[in-house]
This record gives C-alpha cells, sequence and structure tokens, in this order.
C-alpha cells in the first residue's frame, strides 16, 4: 500500500477491483465504512455480487480478466473530460508531478497502429521478446517536455490516441458490462480528480493473478496520477495482502528476483560487485523544462545499501575484499525463471533433486495442482515445515496414487504458531509491529527463527569439515552470531544495522555508507531500531500527532521507510509547499521555521518554488526522472501501456486486435493442457471464503471451523443452473483441460449471464481451500486452473479459465 488502513477514512471515492475486502480483508473494511459514514461513495467491480459489493452505492459486474478495458476506458472518459472540463480536474499536478508533459521517442509504435496487430514496436516473434529501445524517451537523459501537453509525443498525447479505442460500447463488449452502469463508475470515481478530493484504489488477488496482472496494477496508478490521487491522504494505490505477513515477507525477499530491501539478485553475468551495481543503478534522468529541475533518484543510493548489506552478512571483510564477499552470493542465470510455476515446471522434468517447502502448501495453492503433485513426485527429497502435516507433506499417499511407486523422501518439521513466539509483521500498509509470545510450542514445534538457525549452525558445520565442498566461503565465513534460540530482538538490530566503526545501531539509511563500515540487513529497516528508542514496532501510543489529525498515528508501531506513512507525500502539496486538500494534509511547510510539518516527508528538500536553483527536488523520489510514470516504458516486458488481451482460456476471441493473449506471458508446457470454449464453455474463477484461510491447513483442522464450511462448493448462477438442470445441494462436477472436480452446487443470484462479444458467458465460482489432509477434505478448485503466468512476474493465472459443469 502507498497509504495504509486507516488513512481509507479520508477518502471521497474508494473503488475496490480485484478484492472482496468485506470478506477477506475485514480490518481495510473497518475504515470503508468509516469513510462512508463521512460521505464517501463505494464502487465495487467484481464478476461475482460480494458482501463488498452489498455495501457499494454503486456495483458494476464484469467478466473475469477484463480489468484493463473497463480501465482503459475510464481513461479514455477522464481525458475527454479534462479537455472540456479542466477545472475539475488537479492540472497543475498532472502536467509538473507526472511524465505526461515528457516527449517520448517518436519511432514508438503502438498496438492499435496499422500494421502492429495488438503488438507494440520492437516484438522478436523467435524469442516472444520485446526490445524496449522505442519504448524510452526521445532523450533519455534530458528528456523534453511540452507543459501544454499538445505535442503529439507527448505521454498525454499519446495516452489519449492509445485510448481512443476504448469506447464505451467496446469496454462493454469486452467486460460484459452494461455502457450506463461504465459511465456511471467513470463519472463518479473521476470526481476525486477536483483539488481538495481524493480518491483510493484497492484491489487483491482478483487483479495480480493474470497473465497482465502487473498491467492491470499499472491502470490503476495511471488514472491515480491523472486524478492526482498519490501521495496524498485518502489517495494512492493500495494492495490488500493476502495474509499477515505477505508484506514483510516480500520486504525480506521471499521473491526469487530480489534481495533484503527490493535489491535485485546477482546474476551469472555480474563479473564483479561493480559490474552488479551499473547493471541494477539507475541513471540519473533530468526532465527540461518542468518548475522541478531535480530528480533525487534514491535508487542511485544502490551502492550504500548493497555495501551495507554484504557487510551484514560478511562483516568487515568487505572493507577490503568486497567482490569475494559479492561473488559468494547465489546468481541466476540468465534467461532462467525461478519463479513458482517454472521451479514446479523444472521438478516436473527431474531438473531439482530436492524442496524445502516452508509455510507453504502448493499442493493444494498451486497452479494445475495434479501436475505440481505429480512433480513433487519427482524430487529426490522434500522437507516441510509447517504446524500440521500439509497436502504438500502428505503427496505420497493422496487418493489414487500408490505410496510405494513414489521414492521421494519426505521430512516434516513442525512449526510453531504465530502465539507460540515473537517477532514483527508488517502488514498491508508497510506498518511493522511486533507480536509477543502468548504460549510455548505444542510438542516438539519450533519457531521458524530457532529451525533456521540449527540448520545453519548445522551447515557451517559440515563446510567447515569439508574444503572441498563447492562456495564453501559463502556459509563458513557467514557471521551467525545465534545460537539455536535466537532472540528476535536481536535480529531485529541486525536488519536495522550498524556503524561498525563506533558499534551503535545506525539511525537511519541516510547514515548507510558504500566503503563497509555500516551494515544493514534491510536498508528499508533502517531506522526501526535506534539507540534512543530500541526496538520501535513495539511503540502502542494511541495518540493521531499528525496534521488536523488525519489518521496516520505515527507512534504506533514502525513504517517503512523512515516511519513515512504515506509514501511520495510531497506530491500533495503545490510548488509552494502548500497542500493541495487543506482539510487533510500529509505535509505543510512552515515558512517560518524552513520545514515540514506532518509526516515524515518524502525527502526534506524546500518546496520546489521556494528552493534554489539546481536543488528544486521532484516528488517521485524513487523514480529516475522524479515523476510518476503513467509511461511505463522502462521496465515492463510486455507495454509501456497496458493493451487489452484475453487470458489464455477464453470463452471470445480479442475484440481489441488480433493478438489473442499477452505475447510475453509464461505458458508452462509439463502437464498443462490449453482447454477450448467449444468443450469448456464457463469462465471458471477461484477465490477464498470467510470460513477457511489460504489451503486451509490451519482452518480445516478446527472443528468449529468445519462445521460452518465442512465441504468443497462451487457456486453458479441461477440461469446456467437452470440450464443445467442443477439444483441446490446437488453434487456437480466440475472440469477443465487438466482435470475435474466435485462438489457441492451453491446456486446463487451472485452471478449472472453477461453479454461478452455477443456471447451469454456464465461465470463459476471455485473456492481453492480444500485438499485430502485435514479434518475437512475435498478437491481444491486449484485442480482445474492452468500453469500460466504474468509476464513480468509469473504470478499464475488463477482468476480466469475456462470450464464445464455437469450435474453428477
Amino acid at each position: 500500500m502507498t497509504n495504509h488502513y486507516i488513512d481509507i477514512r479520508n477518502a471521497d471515492r474508494i473503488l475496490i477491483i480485484g478484492s472482496n475486502a468485506a470478506e477477506n480483508h475485514p480490518i481495510s473494511f473497518k475504515w470503508v465504512t468509516e469513510a462512508i459514514s463521512r460521505g464517501a461513495k463505494l464502487i465495487n467491480v467484481d464478476p461475482r455480487f460480494t458482501r463488498t459489493s452489498s455495501k457499494a452505492h454503486i456495483y458494476a459486474p464484469i467478466r473475469s480478466g477484463t480489468d484493463i478495458a473497463f480501465m482503459g476506458g475510464m481513461m479514455k472518459w477522464i481525458i475527454e473530460d479534462m479537455d472540456q472540463n479542466p477545472g475539475n480536474y488537479n492540472m497543475d499536478y498532472v502536467k509538473q508531478y507526472t511524465n505526461a508533459a515528457l516527449i517520448v521517442n517518436s519511432n514508438a509504435r503502438f498496438p492499435g497502429d496499422t500494421g502492429q496487430d495488438g503488438l507494440w514496436s520492437g516484438f522478436n516473434p523467435v524469442t516472444n521478446a520485446y526490445d524496449k529501445a522505442t519504448w524510452q524517451y526521445g532523450d533519455t537523459t534530458n528528456p523534453q517536455t511540452d507543459t501544454t501537453l499538445q505535442d503529439p509525443n507527448c505521454v498525454f498525447q499519446l495516452l489519449k490516441k492509445h485510448y481512443s479505442r476504448y469506447t464505451l460500447e467496446a469496454v462493454s463488449d469486452i467486460t460484459g458490462c452494461p455502457v450506463d452502469k461504465l459511465e456511471e463508475v467513470y463519472s463518479a470515481y473521476a470526481e476525486s480528480g477536483a483539488a481538495g478530493k481524493a480518491g483510493t484504489i484497492m484491489y487483491a488477488m482478483g487483479t495480480t493473478q493474470h497473465t497482465y496482472g502487473v498491467q492491470n496494477i499499472r491502470t490503476y496508478a495511471m488514472v491515480q496520477l491523472l486524478l492526482a490521487n498519490m501521495g496524498v491522504t485518502g489517495g494512492g494505490v493500495n494492495a490488500l495482502r493476502g495474509t499477515s505477513n505477505v508484506q514483510g515477507s516480500t520486504d525480506m525477499c521471499l521473491l526469487s528476483h530480489i534481495l533484503p530491501g527490493y535489491l535485485a539478485v546477482p546474476a551469472d553475468s555480474d563479473t564483479s560487485l561493480e559490474a552488479y551495481l551499473n547493471r541494477a543503478t539507475p541513471a540519473t534522468v533530468t526532465p527540461v523544462g518542468l518548475a522541478g529541475d531535480k530528480s533525487a533518484n534514491w535508487w542511485s543510493n544502490y551502492k550504500k545499501y548493497m555495501v551495507s548489506l554484504l557487510a551484514a552478512w560478511y562483516g568487515s571483510e568487505v572493507q577490503t575484499n568486497p567482490d569475494a564477499c559479492f561473488h559468494r552470493l547465489p546468481k541466476v542465470k540468465s534467461g532462467k525463471n525461478y519463479t513458482h510455476i517454472a521451479m514446479f515446471e523444472a521438478m516436473g522434468k527431474g531438473e531439482i533433486e530436492g524442496l524445502w517447502c516452508w509455510g507453504q502448501n502448493p499442493a493444494v495453492g498451486g497452479p494445475d495442482s495434479n501436475a505440481e503433485r505429480t512433480a513433487l513426485g519427482k524430487l529426490k527429497w522434500l522437507v516441510v515445515t509447517d504446524i500440521w502435516k500439509t497436502e504438500t507433506a502428505e503427496f505420497w499417499r493422496r487418493p489414487g496414487v500408490n505410496p510405494a511407486d513414489i521414492d521421494t523422501e519426505v521430512i516434516v518439521l513442525p512449526a510453531a504458531c504465530s502465539y507460540e513466539k515473537q517477532g514483527s509483521i508488517s502488514n498491508s500498509g508497510r506498518w511493522a509491529q511486533w507480536r509477543w509470545q502468548a504460549m510455548e510450542p505444542v510438542g516438539e514445534a519450533k519457531p521458524d527463527l530457532a529451525i533456521t538457525s540449527m540448520v545453519i549452525l548445522k551447515l557451517k558445520e559440515l563446510y567447515e569439515a569439508d574444503p572441498t565442498a563447492p562456495n564453501r566461503e559463502a556459509i563458513t565465513k557467514l557471521i551467525w552470531d545465534y545460537d539455536e534460540h535466537p532472540d528476535p530482538d536481536d535480529v531485529a538490530k541486525e536488519i536495522n544495522g550498524y556503524n561498525l566503526t563506533t558499534g551503535e545501531l545506525v539511525v537511519s539509511f541516510g547514515a548507510l555508507k558504500d566503503d563497509g563500515t555500516t551494515t544493514s540487513g534491510n536498508w528499508l529497516y533502517c531506522n526501526q531500531y535506534t539507540e534512543a528508542d530500541g526496538n520501535k514496532l513495539k511503540s502502542r501510543d494511541t495518540v493521531d500527532y499528525s496534521l488536523n489529525q488525519v489518521g496516520l498515528y505515527s507512534k504506533w508501531s514502525w513504517c517503512w521507510p523512515l516511519n513515512r506513512r504515506i509514501i511520495y507525500n510531497r506530491a500533495s502539496v503545490d510548488l509552494d509547499g502548500n497542500p493541495w486538500d487543506a482539510e487533510h494534509p500529509v505535509i505543510a511547510w512552515n515558512s517560518v521555521t524552513g520545514k515540514w510539518e506532518g509526516d515524515v516527508p518524502d525527502g526534506g528538500w524546500a518546496p520546489i518554488a521556494l528552493a534554489d536553483e539546481g536543488a528544486k527536488y521532484l516528488p517521485f523520489i524513487m523514480k529516475p526522472d522524479g515523476v510518476g510514470h503513467i509511461w511505463g516504458g522502462f521496465s515492463l516486458k510486455d507495454g509501456p501501456f497496458p493493451e487489452v488481451y484475453e487470458p489464455w482460456e477464453s470463452p471470445i476471441d480479442n475484440i481489441m486486435s488480433p493478438q489473442q493473449i499477452n505475447p510475453v506471458a509464461f505458458i508452462g508446457d509439463f502437464m498443462n493442457p490449453h482447454g477450448a470454449a467449444d468443450e469448456f464453455p464457463y469462465v471458471g474463477t477461484t477465490y477464498r471464503c470467510t470460513e477457511h484461510w489460504q489451503t486451509g491447513i490451519m482452518t480445516r483442522n478446527l472443528p468449529w471451523l468445519v462445521e460452518l464450511m465442512p465441504q468443497m462448493y462451487v457456486e453458479l448462477g441461477e440461469d446456467l443452473a437452470a440450464q443445467k438442470g442443477i439444483n441446490k445441494g446437488d453434487k456437480v462436477k466440475v472440469s477443465s483441460a487438466r482435470g475435474h472436480i466435485e462438489a457441492v452446487a451453491v446456486v446463487t443470484e451472485r452471478f449472472h449471464g453477461m453479454i461478452v462479444g455477443g456471447k451469454n458467458v456464465h461465470h463459476i465460482g471455485v473456492p481453492w481451500c480444500f485438499g485430502y489432509a485435514g479434518m475437512a477434505t475435498g478437491d481444491s478448485g486449484n485442480i482445474l486452473t492452468p500453469h500460466v503466468g504474468d509476464a513480468n512476474t509469473t504470478i499464475p493465472e488463477y482468476k480466469t479459465f475456462l470450464c464445464n459443469i455437469e450435474k453428477v
């Protein structure tokens, strides 16, 4: 989240899309109801009428997987209204704080251009990848600008051109949402673009789990920049994380492509630390012609953060031998994908010998679950660390297989539950909070930290004893000053970091150095633990110290970075430092003291109009050019603007262009047959239910929750049920090209057929929380989902696939 849960109450318009927040993120929805009580309007966009929908002022049904069309239509509506009614929008923000005015390379070709057939310029059909050279600014170092927004190659005009095809009629035909409903949503949400107003967009897995999930999110960010809703109270693009510490786990590099603090993983092409830094550190770009004339390009501090991370792991040796320390890190192979789907594809092909599965249950939660269960059987060994025996731990004796035919050695390590250990979690709003231990672990269960420490100590012992072990010093020289029972408080100090010359904790990431004299296990978490204040994650001060008490609660826990509660908050003020919204200020410039008041400012420099020439810092400090990116032709693999493509399995041909699917999406080839609409005519979509959590391992072992939700079910609309002769409570079979499940039919008004591409398209809703282990068993909905993923992240396309349903 760019903002945080409490800040939702400050919004005038709330758009919840790709999320059923009322059921799956109820604390966030507490603040939605608070905003409504203050006069806000709630808009909900979802294929299914959910409990969130029941509280919405406007409910807009769409076909699953059509967010880009829906939001593209909104951008077209906003741009046209800006032309007619510019006074209704904060045009100064758009011109000065976004890249709307910047001039793009004139050689860029768009999917709608003649001869492009739905593809951007630079596509290579042999490699299925883009050369992004034409996606850059016309001048890549000092891009020119046109603050009148009239130059045909400025971002604003290119945006207008690209989304001119996204008419209300075309969007309705793609999404199934009626034209009048589209107009109602667009008009209502665009009202948040007026100065002094704010709109927030809340999303979750319904947005991300598509072959173009990142581009779905990009549409939200683009709309928010057009409406001046980034960096302000009640604004932002706010991801609702699926579990209590998903934010913390990604911050600490659970994902395969990052190190702690979102630093890039080294590649086999990085011949030295300097080569790595040259590849990973973005060059500063300085736009010419904006009121602001300086980009902070905060990632230019990359070396400080990387060297301090190496020092945390290998100590003062980094000062004299940084390359040796760097080369101890594992490196990804060029062109190799290490994400979930690709990893299981490699397992299925016998390319991986062992897997340690920690707090995850891919035998239920992974896409194409039967294929992933089969892949587990190709391993030599599997370690599962969890609080119960999961389906993954029990895969070798699942229904339908002979355990004697599976050679995988399975080791189960019992883990402590969250209330059986202490430590920190970081919630969706980036608030890092300490949790204290309530009771001792049961039986032989141990906290994750203790298990980790025991393993590392044993590895160090084994590597010390074997002088021929490959990359031996990566382990033997690793600093691990913990015993078998580390104190999480000590780990929090290491994550914060030390000044090695004084032995004291560093006060912030601003104090980190690139010479190896400072350490930090994660630069973003510097300042969480200081000599003066101790462990700030334990802070529980209930006073709201923010300007006008807008709900920042800056002394309740701690928030990265630097306890800043709303990031990019320098975009919340005008060029003189005055808040766009005087009633709900995030920060404000005090001309008497010459300092910012309110939230921790996103850079302490003076306001643009009051700063010296050459020091007029633009507000989006993590971007190399200092402005918010409406045009995104820099890092994404599939285009600088989001473009409509169909899911890998779709009931219709792409209405927008001849290019059916995202051309650079990840398509698995291990046990991943493709389904066609003639055999599988309905759109399946997966989701959670309130009574069971994730794959159900915790909840399906609790009698009271099993009583509430005892068996697998699927939802279908009354109109489809009537066609198929299915009644409430009937046992049904839902099938896809990858397999079938059996479940109880829930016939509901929540789904209705919708006219898409001239066809009446029906959805079938499939929970994914059941499996063959635990107290309540049943088929997982992920037996039906395909092994395909987003072009940039490879997150699986769980949310839309083709299926059929029949009464058993």
